[in-house]
């Protein structure tokens, strides 16, 4: 019922005109706090909203944004020129206040997104249209990481009670979390969450005469949970604009005149994830913890079929990988990217050596959104063959994260972008040393491995300005995580969009759809 429900409400209400866009995707945004939480599924949204100092053109290149030119004054000191005549959604002048307290927001404890600003101490504003960023160390690609900052309103934010990000893993609700007030080239003027959410074109957009911009003034966001019913919409003229379609369906929807297909590889990698921690399992085989060993989770990665994950699972919209850094992320290893054959007689001999002749049980994690939990079906299977007994647990996504960043889980699948293109966002995210206190270090290392030799080189990563240099320490700690296999890397996903003929898209590497330079005919 509540899908015929959807549907209808779609025919009934959604204006049919040439510069409407009609978006229909899986997952609804978390929430439209840009600060909060590090989810694409939030980021596809707040992207159209909010902006940064710098920006990405349509190759994907770095351009200015926000901030017209930069200097480095000292190895210490970034000194940003930032754009007059900018203007917010609801009509403030954005100036150098506007991104100091940006930065400190994002600084913040509760904020998940410390690395947009990798290296950086403090924000300094030395006039209107002009602002320092201190760092505490150098940082060579600070501009690759600044791409994901998101520039939100001090005044608006104080108006609102909105100074500190929303505390998104206990679930508070601010009105940041609910309302929006960007430079962007979108506001939100609807907000219905996981049901519909209206955008409608910035009419001061600072950036409205670029001639990468399309004629897409409104986007109708509609979160369609059933695959069948998302595809059937878009079949039907419902909806313009599917970014997720089921990989079964593609090849279908390719044969069909009144669709267009665009394809993308995206800078993601899907791993599997172990509690390498704890001396128990919190779920599965109870008095020890396989996973601390490394021959258990090379034993895993021997027994898992990439190919025919990527031929079943993914009806060849995969790459198969052994590097959770992507083909076009800098520091990306080719050599280090050969993923083990499948052997399950040698998966039997490690799991034997390691003192598990017998295999074990355990709970796998996983989100039940489309190819995903297709893949948590297709894993438990081929462990099942070297003694590894898997039972699939899938959770929806607004279950899911909360449950796998609060520790509580002993084996999940994820997926992992590279969103700054740049491997040190990986390493330090993933699998540095978990900090609690010490801003993004390892803030996503939920297995809490451990390594300090592999710390050691990420460290001399982080500062090192010769990018040479840099890229052979990147090569030596990827090398570690090769070996010593914290997270099992599974595949580099192909990513189909599907949208109506009439609709003229170009995907981005990051699978985010830049609206702004949608055309409808």
């Amino acid at each position: 019922m509540r899908i015929i429900l959807l549907v209808a409400l779609l025919a009934a209400t959604l204006p049919v005109h040439a510069q409407t866009l009609r978006f229909a995707i899986a997952a609804d945004a978390a929430t439209l706090d840009p600060h909060a939480v590090n989810l694409l599924t939030t980021t596809r949204l707040t992207a159209s909203v909010y902006e940064s100092l710098v920006a990405r053109d349509k190759d994907f290149n770095i351009v200015p944004g926000l901030a017209i030119s930069w200097t480095q004054p000292d190895p210490l000191t970034w000194r940003f020129t930032l754009r007059p005549g900018v203007k917010f959604h609801e009509g403030e002048a954005f100036t150098a206040d506007d991104v100091v307290f940006s930065i400190e927001r994002t600084l913040h404890p509760l904020s998940q997104l410390k690395s947009s600003v990798e290296g950086v101490e403090r924000a300094v504003r030395v006039d209107d249209l002009t602002v320092d960023l201190k760092m505490k160390q150098p940082n060579p690609v600070l501009l690759l990481h600044l791409f994901q900052l998101r520039i939100m309103s001090r005044a608006w934010a104080a108006r609102h009670n909105a100074l500190t990000p929303q505390n998104f893993n206990d679930k508070e609700d601010t009105y940041a979390a609910r309302n929006t007030n960007g430079t962007g080239p979108y506001k939100v003027v609807l907000r219905q969450p996981d049901l519909k959410t209206v955008l409608q074109e910035h009419a001061q957009w600072w950036n409205r005469s670029s001639p990468e911009r399309g004629n897409v003034k409104e986007i109708v966001w509609t979160p369609i949970s059933s695959n069948g019913t998302r595809v059937a919409a878009l079949l039907s003229g419902e909806v313009d604009f599917v970014i997720d379609p089921p990989v079964q369906d593609v090849e279908s929807l390719k044969s069909n005149a009144r669709i267009r297909i665009v394809e993308g590889r995206e800078a993601r990698v899907v791993y599997l994830g172990f509690d390498v921690h704890r001396d128990e399992l919190l779920y599965g085989t109870k008095g020890k913890n396989p996973f601390k060993d490394p021959r258990v989770r090379q034993a895993v990665a021997h027994a898992v079929d990439v190919d025919l994950v990527r031929d079943k699972v993914y009806r060849g919209y995969s790459n198969p990988t052994f590097s959770i850094s992507a083909p076009g992320v800098r520091g990306y290893s080719r050599e280090l990217d050969a993923r083990p054959k499948v052997d399950r007689a040698l998966a039997r001999k490690l799991l034997a050596q390691a003192g598990y002749p017998d295999g074990f049980d355990v709970t796998l994690d996983c989100v039940n959104v489309v190819p995903t939990a297709h893949l948590c079906q297709a894993i438990p299977p081929m462990l099942a063959q070297v003694g590894i007994r898997v039972t699939p647990n899938l959770l929806p996504t607004p279950n899911f994260n909360p449950k796998i960043q609060a520790l509580d889980t002993s084996m999940w699948l994820q997926s992992w972008g590279a969103v700054t293109h740049d491997s040190l966002y990986v390493l330090q995210s993933l699998l540095y040393t978990r900090q609690e206190t010490k801003g993004a270090l390892g803030d996503y290392n939920l297995g809490r491995w451990t390594n300090s030799e592999f710390d050691s080189l990420v460290d001399r990563v982080r500062v090192e300005t010769d990018l040479a240099k840099r890229d052979r320490l990147i090569h030596d700690a990827l090398a570690i995580v090769a070996r010593d296999v914290p997270i099992v890397p599974l595949t580099q996903n192909i990513i189909p969009w599907a949208m109506r003929s009439n609709v003229q898209a170009a995907s981005a590497p990051n699978n985010i759809p830049y609206f702004f330079r949608f055309r409808i005919s």
